[in-house]
């Protein structure tokens, strides 16, 4: 196995494992988010211990996100250095009948689903490093002279969610994120060299691929039409 070879594999194992991470981190995010529709209090106790618990704040969070951007980065490698590689552009003439318009374009989607993460730290991430670190708040109160005033947390997210472009943006790139996962979960199994199971592995993840997105804009549409 020539060295250039050994690299491409290495490169697509750690993708694949980054793609693992990040697709693990998406279930459990949503689950902390489906809270805001089941229980605010829980969302709001679930958020306050996220956001000051040291471990999460200190070790998960850094991982995170250079798993998001290395994730992404390596895509866009990969996927660069594939069509260099090909001396025979056969996909490029026959497109349609030699791959899915999903594994043609899984750098847009990519690009895409990236974009919207940057408006989602602005939303949420960079409002929170602000108000804990910038000033001083650590309490999560939404009056931190007020002991009882309650948690901020699920009347910001609600508040993220009253505008309908915003609302919008989410939907258009949970869609994208869903046609990113449909090619990139079965995607991950292969790069990792399970062979067992195909059928198996590609119905299931057309179910995650689509079941969680719909939540997350489940959730965006729920609070918009709820407040």
């Amino acid at each position: 196995m020539s060295k250039s070879k050994f690299t491409t594999i290495g490169r697509k194992i750690l993708m694949a494992l980054s793609g693992f991470f990040l697709m693990f981190f998406l279930l459990q995010h949503l689950t902390i988010n489906m809270l805001s529709v089941v229980s605010p209090d829980m969302f709001n106790d679930v958020s306050q211990f996220m956001g000051t618990n040291p471990v999460v704040q200190f070790a998960l969070q850094p991982v995170l996100i250079f798993a998001v951007f290395f994730h992404f980065i390596m895509g866009i490698v990969l996927e660069l250095q594939n069509r260099r590689a090909r001396s025979i552009k056969y996909a490029y003439s026959k497109p349609g009948t030699n791959s899915s318009w999903i594994s043609r374009n899984m750098i847009i989607t990519g690009l895409v689903v990236l974009a919207f993460l940057g408006l989602h730290f602005y939303d949420f991430w960079v409002h929170e490093m602000t108000v804990k670190y910038g000033g001083g708040d650590m309490s999560g109160l939404i009056n931190p002279n007020d002991l009882d005033s309650g948690y901020r947390y699920h009347e910001e997210l609600v508040a993220k969610f009253v505008d309908p472009v915003r609302v919008i943006i989410y939907v258009i790139s949970f869609v994208l994120l869903s046609l990113h996962l449909m090619h990139g979960f079965q995607s991950s199994f292969q790069s990792m060299g399970v062979s067992k199971g195909k059928n198996f592995i590609k119905k299931f993840g057309n179910v995650f691929a689509i079941a969680v997105p719909a939540l997350f804009v489940f959730i965006a549409i729920y609070h918009h039409l709820q407040h």
